[in-house]
């Protein structure tokens, strides 16, 4: 399932729309307004394309998210440290990385929750969860009331081929509410070995994988329930969550 990436930091995520527990209560994570620890993700990752899909209106809600003042990706810097190793290993190999989100301020995920108690508000349903009723988003925890991405450390993102000259084909959107978002839809991710499914084809799977492992392979974790999600295993602010809006960061 996909729950957009949002979840109680009391089932935190191996991140989004979606996990491994904390070792403080909800009720002990401090708001942070310090922005000091993190950089403009394409200053760490020059060759990085941003399509951040929450300051635009081609999302799941259909309208800018609250936070997103500039159509920019914010990171932690141990974050993008590690994403700098994986953007360079698949560049060698003909990728370059697409990020659809990082991180996200938690006025973001309030904006979430209040559109998802407005059941009457479907107008990307057809996009994004067109065999979903809206109404099971808080009980099926599709939306919930942190995220993983507003610690800084988690990011949203595809490949770009530039050979081909277009995003790979991962054989689904970024944001989709469903079972296909899952890394083990079609496959088993941990051997990387598809398993013939309607749904997916074995290129696609695989194409899935070559994000999969990059990312793994330099400090990262998955996520169960969406292929383009992952975040920091050793994230600098596991008990913590920034309120600051997303904008262009001075260079230290």
């Amino acid at each position: 399932m996909m729950k957009t990436n949002l979840f109680l930091f009391a089932v935190c995520a191996a991140g989004c729309m979606l996990v491994a527990g904390c070792s403080k209560d909800q009720d002990e994570i401090v708001p942070q307004e310090d922005c000091s620890q993190f950089v403009t993700l394409t200053d760490a990752v020059p060759d990085a394309i941003l399509e951040i899909r929450y300051f635009g209106t081609y999302n799941f809600v259909g309208t800018r998210i609250d936070g997103y003042l500039e159509p920019t990706a914010l990171l932690t810097k141990q974050a993008a440290d590690s994403l700098r190793v994986v953007s360079d290993e698949l560049k060698e190999q003909g990728y370059r990385l697409k990020i659809y989100d990082a991180y996200r301020p938690q006025m973001a995920v309030d904006h979430f929750v209040r559109w998802a108690a407005d059941t009457s508000d479907t107008i990307m349903k057809p996009y994004f969860y067109p065999d979903l009723d809206k109404g099971v988003l808080f009980e099926q925890e599709y939306i919930m009331e942190k995220s993983g991405h507003t610690r800084g450390s988690t990011v949203d993102l595809t490949l770009f081929d530039m050979r081909a000259e277009k995003d790979v084909d991962m054989g689904g959107t970024f944001d989709w509410f469903g079972h296909e978002s899952h890394p083990d839809f079609g496959g088993n991710p941990d051997t990387g070995i598809y398993v013939a499914t309607d749904g997916i084809s074995a290129e696609q799977f695989r194409n899935r994988m070559i994000l999969r492992q990059a990312m793994l392979r330099h400090g990262f974790k998955g996520l169960s329930s969406e292929w383009w999600h992952f975040t920091l295993k050793d994230e600098p602010f596991p008990d913590t969550y920034f309120t600051f809006p997303v904008k262009q960061l001075e260079r230290r």
